[in-house]
C-alpha cells in the first residue's frame, strides 16, 4: 500500500491541512503583495471570520505565510507569502490553468450526471 493512504503520512496531513479551497486562494492573493487580514475577508467572497483565521493559522504553522503585527491605531496585522509558500505558485497555477482549459468539459459532465441522477 502507498504511504500516502496512512493518516500519519506527512504528505497527508499537508493535504489535509494546505489543499484547500480557502488556503489556495489565500496563497494566491498573497503572491500578489503582503495583504491586511480585512482586505483578505473583503477579496474571499463567502469566506467567514473564523475560516479565515483558522486558514491563516494552519498556513503560518505550516510555514507558507508570515504574520506581522503592525503598531497602528488600531493594531493591524499583515500577511505574505514566504519563500517556500511561493515554491506552491507552479502547482497551483498548473491546476488553475487545467480547471480553465476544462470548464467546459467539467460544467457538460456535471450536467450529464445531474440529468442521469434526476437532479
Amino acid at each position: 500500500m502507498d504511504i500516502v493512504y496512512f493518516a500519519d503520512c506527512a504528505a497527508r496531513s499537508f493535504f489535509d491541512q494546505v489543499a484547500n479551497k480557502w488556503s489556495v486562494m489565500i496563497l494566491t492573493i498573497l503572491a500578489e503583495r503582503p495583504t491586511r487580514f480585512n482586505a483578505l475577508m473583503r477579496r474571499l467572497e463567502g469566506i467567514t471570520h473564523k475560516a479565515l483565521t483558522q486558514a491563516l493559522r494552519r498556513l503560518e504553522r505550516n510555514g507558507l505565510i508570515a504574520r506581522k503585527v503592525m503598531a497602528t491605531s488600531p493594531v493591524a496585522v499583515e500577511y505574505s507569502i514566504t519563500d517556500l509558500g511561493r515554491t506552491l505558485q507552479a502547482p497551483f497555477g498548473a491546476v488553475y490553468d487545467w480547471a480553465i482549459h476544462h470548464l467546459d468539459d467539467i460544467e457538460e459532465a456535471q450536467r450529464r450526471y445531474d440529468a442521469r441522477a434526476g437532479l
